[in-house]
């Protein structure tokens, strides 16, 4: 009997209770407004800042209305102005370069390896040809680069790194927390994320004026003395008058739905590693299948899972992805031609200069890509990489034959 799958890709864990009850708690009160708040009251985008400040290990925190929010207001808090260069992978999502764009700079794309990281063979060559500055590093998919000798390259040349942790929220680099490497990090909370409130972001840092000029971008106003997370009053007085206000704030509903989740993320992670890993063993030893092995000091969370398909051409590849989704189980693919849904490539973003990375190219037509819901029991997992399993032989031997 041929198994198929019927449970949903894109159906998240409902809101703890915590969060449920403390979201009614604020739409009962009316105060929204994260600077809204009663004479000794403190906010829950307050408290919620102050308490991801410490699960990452950093001095500041600000929680802002997304991750791609997050990134623009680091970038032009670091410095980036128009016309800048600013480097980044060639394999991520579009919110990256279109953080860089949104400040008028430059996107510079470096090529990716086989493991989904940024090469740093060919990011010290763009650093010397392009002149850069500054390195969005995006995690992306929540694979994490050797950051002890990307940051040894960085250092070394006077780039500064912002850190993109859309996928690494709870991960670490050799016992380090990612985004705790460079001059700042940006996480996200939109709903496919390692925290839920459908939309929403921090950005962490310990440098107190970065963190001031955020606060003020942010639309702050000169209430910046509500906030726990945030640096002392003559860190504002340098930036006050002359920082403009992007507004970009994350509301105290949002935050009263993200605290509890904050509390189980060490649990939630483990969850999706148990997952993980269920799928990745299933998946091990196909023929015409390559696992994406993981470096020893790269503490993930495994919210997805990749895969590659050495050698096979686009049209097996297609017939391998519309296999599988007739039996239920819904894979992404980032050789496509034409951007679907979530998933594009950078020479989909056209408001970039056009740019060649051969390299990147041919690891994108072989990359296939699937989510991995907390709402998926292990079974389920195990049931998704048999069916995985068959397909790719089933295509994999008919290619063979052809």
């Amino acid at each position: 009997m041929t198994e198929i799958f019927t449970g949903s890709f894109t159906q998240q864990e409902p809101i703890p209770e915590a969060g449920i009850e403390a979201a009614l708690a604020v739409m009962r009160h009316g105060r929204l407004h994260r600077y809204n708040v009663e004479d000794g009251e403190i906010a829950e985008t307050a408290l919620l800042e102050q308490e991801f400040a410490a699960l990452t290990g950093a001095k500041y925190c600000l929680a802002v209305a997304s991750g791609g929010y997050a990134m623009g207001c680091a970038l032009r808090a670091a410095g980036v102005q128009a016309g800048d260069r600013v480097l980044s992978n060639g394999f991520t999502l579009a919110p990256v370069p279109g953080a860089i764009a949104s400040l008028g700079a430059e996107p510079v794309f470096v090529e990716v390896t086989a493991g989904l990281t940024i090469d740093l063979d060919d990011l010290t060559a763009k650093i010397h040809s392009s002149g850069a500055r500054y390195l969005l590093l995006s995690h992306m998919r929540g694979h994490i680069c050797d950051m002890d000798a990307l940051m040894a390259l960085c250092d070394a040349v006077g780039v500064r790194v912002i850190e993109d942790c859309a996928h690494t929220m709870g991960a670490a680099w050799n016992g380090v927390p990612s985004g705790r490497h460079g001059i700042a990090g940006c996480y996200s909370a939109q709903t496919y994320k390692h925290v839920n409130s459908g939309e929403g972001g921090f950005l962490v840092s310990d440098d107190p004026d970065l963190m001031a000029r955020a606060t003020i971008l942010s639309g702050s106003y000169m209430l910046y003395h509500r906030h726990l997370a945030a640096p002392g009053p003559a860190h504002f007085d340098k930036v006050k008058y002359v920082t403009p206000n992007v507004s970009g704030r994350m509301d105290n509903l949002r935050a009263a739905i993200l605290r509890p989740q904050l509390a189980i993320l060490a649990d939630q992670a483990a969850a999706w590693n148990a997952r993980y890993h269920t799928v990745e063993d299933g998946l091990r030893g196909t023929p015409g299948l390559g696992i994406i092995e993981r470096p020893g000091p790269e503490a993930f969370v495994g919210s997805s899972i990749q895969f590659l398909l050495p050698g096979w051409d686009d049209d097996a590849v297609g017939r391998l992805i519309a296999r599988c989704g007739a039996r239920g189980v819904e894979l992404k693919w980032f050789g496509a031609a034409e951007p679907v849904a979530f998933t594009s490539r950078y020479d989909s973003w056209r408001y970039a200069p056009a740019q060649s990375l051969p390299q990147t190219d041919r690891i994108l037509r072989e990359l296939i890509d699937m989510r991995l819901p907390l709402t998926f029991s292990l079974e389920d997992c195990a049931m998704i990489a048999r069916i995985i399993r068959a397909e790719v032989s089933a295509v994999y031997q008919a290619q063979a034959a052809e």
